[in-house]
Formats: structure tokens, sequence, C-alpha cells
């Protein structure tokens, strides 16, 4: 009676909070608009609010190292096939590749058809590019990349951690334990996301205080053909992968609404990093395939950088009317398969990697980065918002495909909130007399 009450107390919290931050959405989407409109008419007052935004993504990513941890652990600890873990982990990283290769290739195709890059460099907003050119001409420095990227150094440790645990002969108390941590966990992260509007007014009124609305107008082209690639993408590409797997893609972003507007305020996918595997999990995924697919993925699975670096390479091309061959188009599309995998984890790193490949092929003048930096924040938003949506899909399909998927009311597309299956396992049953 004793053990159970923590946990009781915690799964009524859980659904409590699940109907509190129902209407969370809508909040957040006024938010946004509200933003918007002191941005523009009280540019001075909304550059003061970034720090609501920058607090609000502190604080959500403290518990991101502790959440990959106990949910990796957790899930492969009670699994009894490890081979499956292992399985998993090389099925996620060739869906990766796959997926990468073709919005590289979208992002390509698209910028030839479009054309954004014709236009006239006179006149448009460049800002300080050195610094990235620097380090791109030094070449991407996957050391580096691994030293920093905390969420990778997480996903290793819990992964032998777990393993290890599966070994042990008695491991119930261990499993039960983590389970627990991994409630209160999840119990704080939600109260901490009532917080998502304040953040997402914060960050959304600082980029349009600061850059202004009137720095999109002469590279309007690039961004709406950007803006255009990746919602076609997404709807296309991810929406027949899908299909195929028997799930809509309108239904699966109708779920996660609420994140994607998270990311489109602070520009950060990480912000809704911990609530996307929490979503996932109430949409029927299995928590070790969501523990092990979506941390990977925010490093490796970056659909909407993808296709923003391609586009931007080809976009300086135009503008500067460089006229690539079949094999450097080939050569750009082999450097960025593999280059693109590091743009994350370290501040600028996206900028990094695009001078890299432009120094690599030494036929586009670096110097055009600076103009990209202009309009980058406006277009972060995009790639953010991509990622988070791709990553979620490539989780759909792992769980769907090995069997670890199992439909609730959330995957068939009901709009009431429900707790995750998990939650649903430890609600206290009713009595009958």
């Amino acid at each position: 009676m004793t053990t159970t009450a923590p946990a009781d107390a915690l799964d009524r919290a859980s659904l409590f909070l699940s109907r509190l931050s129902h209407p969370l959405t809508w909040i957040v989407l006024l938010a946004l608009v509200g933003a918007v409109l002191l941005g523009y008419f009280a540019p001075a007052a909304a550059v003061r609010t970034e720090w609501m935004g920058t607090t609000f993504v502190n604080i959500v990513k403290l518990f991101i190292p502790f959440i990959i941890f106990l949910t990796i652990v957790a899930g492969i600890s009670g699994m009894s096939d490890l081979r499956k873990v292992g399985r998993i982990g090389i099925k996620s990283l060739l869906y990766f590749e796959i997926v990468t290769t073709i919005s590289l290739t979208i992002g390509i195709a698209v910028a030839y058809l479009l054309r954004p890059g014709e236009i006239d460099k006179t006149g448009l907003p460049i800002q300080d590019a050195t610094k990235y050119i620097r380090q791109g001409a030094k070449g991407f420095d996957w050391i580096q990349f691994f030293r920093t990227n905390l969420t990778l150094q997480v996903l290793v440790l819990a992964i032998i951690t777990g393993i290890v645990i599966s070994l042990l002969k008695r491991k119930e108390k261990i499993t039960s334990v983590l389970h627990v941590a991994n409630k209160i966990v999840f119990t704080l992260l939600r109260w901490v996301m009532l917080l998502a509007p304040l953040g997402a007014f914060g960050g959304m009124a600082f980029t349009i205080g600061k850059y202004g609305i009137r720095t999109l107008i002469p590279l309007a082209k690039l961004m709406g053909s950007v803006y255009l690639t990746m919602a076609l993408f997404v709807v296309i590409v991810l929406g027949l992968i899908l299909r195929y797997f028997k799930l809509n893609v309108f239904t699966y972003l109708k779920n996660i609404r609420e994140e994607i507007l998270i990311v489109l305020g602070t520009s950060s996918s990480e912000a809704a990093l911990p609530s996307l595997m929490a979503r996932l999990e109430q949409m029927g995924c299995s928590q070790p395939v969501v523990g092990l697919v979506v941390p990977t993925g925010y490093s490796f699975n970056l659909d909407g950088t993808s296709i923003y670096l391609s586009m931007a390479t080809i976009f300086l091309a135009q503008l500067y009317n460089v006229h690539l061959s079949a094999g450097e188009l080939l050569t750009i599309l082999g450097i960025l398969m593999v280059t693109s995998k590091g743009a994350a984890g370290v501040t600028g790193s996206g900028f990094i990697v695009l001078a890299s490949t432009l120094t690599a092929i030494q036929r586009i003048p670096v110097e055009g980065l600076a103009f990209l930096l202009a309009v980058d924040k406006f277009m972060s938003e995009a790639r953010a918002i991509t990622n988070i949506i791709g990553n979620g899909v490539a989780t759909l399909v792992i769980a769907k495909s090995e069997k670890e998927f199992t439909e609730t009311p959330a995957s068939r597309g009901d709009t009431q909130p429900q707790p995750s299956p998990q939650l649903r396992q430890n609600l206290p049953r009713p009595k009958h007399k």
C-alpha cells in the first residue's frame, strides 16, 4: 500500500496536468500573435523580452538529459531481447540516411526549379559572417561535435547502463525505481510546460523586434522557397511514408500541434523534445523505441536542416552566377550527406557546415554566407519545425515496423486528451463490490 501511494499520486497529478494543459495550444497561438504585434509596433520593448524565451528553453534543456537517460535505461532494461535494441538502432540509422538523402535531393531540385538566387545582390541586407567562414575553412570538427553534444553522450551512457541492468538477475527493484523517477521528471516537466506561452512570446517578440519584418522583403523569394519546400516535404514525402504504415500525417500533425507552436516561438526543437517523447508514447509508440529513436534523430535526422543546406548552397551559386555541373552537384550532395549530420548540438554549426561545403567544392564564394545571416533567424523556425516533425515520423515508422506500436485514441485522431499507455496501466482501477 505504501509503495503504490507515491506512484498513484504521480499518476493523478499527470492526469490532472494533461487536462489542465489541453487549452495550452490556443494560449501559445495567441501569445505568438501578440509577440508579432509587439515586435512590429514596439520593437525596442520586444527586444527586451528575449530573456523569457531563452529562460524557458534553458529550463526545458535541463530536463532533457534526465528524460533521455531514464527513458532509455528503463526501456532497455525491461526488454527481454537485447538483439531487438541493436536492430532498432541499425534500422533507425538506415532510415535517417535514406530520408536525409531524399530531403537533400528535394532541396537541390526545388532550388533549381524556383531559382530563388536569381535576384540583384545590390541592396541585400548583409551581416558579418567572418567567424563562420574562418571555422568553415578549417572543416567541420567531428571530435568537437561529439564532445559538445550532450544528447549523444547521455544516449550512449544510457544504452550501456540499460544493457548492464538487463543482465542482472534481480533487476525488478532497479526498474521500479527508474519508472517512479521517470514519472517524477515528466510531472515536473508538465508544470514547466505551462510556461510555454511566455517562452514562445519572448522568443518571437525578440526576433520580430530585433530583425524586423522589413528584413524579409529582399530575400522573400528564398524564404518562400524554403518554407514551401519544407511544407511539401512534410505533406508529400513524410505523408506517404506514414500512409504506407497506415497512419495519417494530418492526424499526426494535429497531435503535435502544441509542440510545433512551441518550436515556432522559441526557434529551438530542443524546447519540445521532452514533450514530443511523451506525445509519441501517448500515440502508442513503446517507451524503448521513443527513447532510442528521438534523441538519436535530433543529431542524425535533421530533415529541415538538410533541405535548407542544399537550397542555400544552390541559392548562393545562382546569386553569383556559378553554373554547377552534374558531377559538382553530386559532390555537393555527397558532402552534405555526411556533414549535415553535424549540424546540431553546436551553436552556429549549420553555417559552419555550409561554409565547409562551399570551401570543399571551391566554386561558390564563401562570403555569400553574409547574405544568408540576415534572414537566418526567420528560417530557423522552418528548419526546427521540420526537424521535429521528421523525428516524430521516424519514431512512428520504427515502432510500427518493430511491432512496438499500440493504436490509441490519439493515433486515431481523438481530440480529447488521453493519458499515455504507461499512465493508463498505473491508474487506480475502480473497486467492485
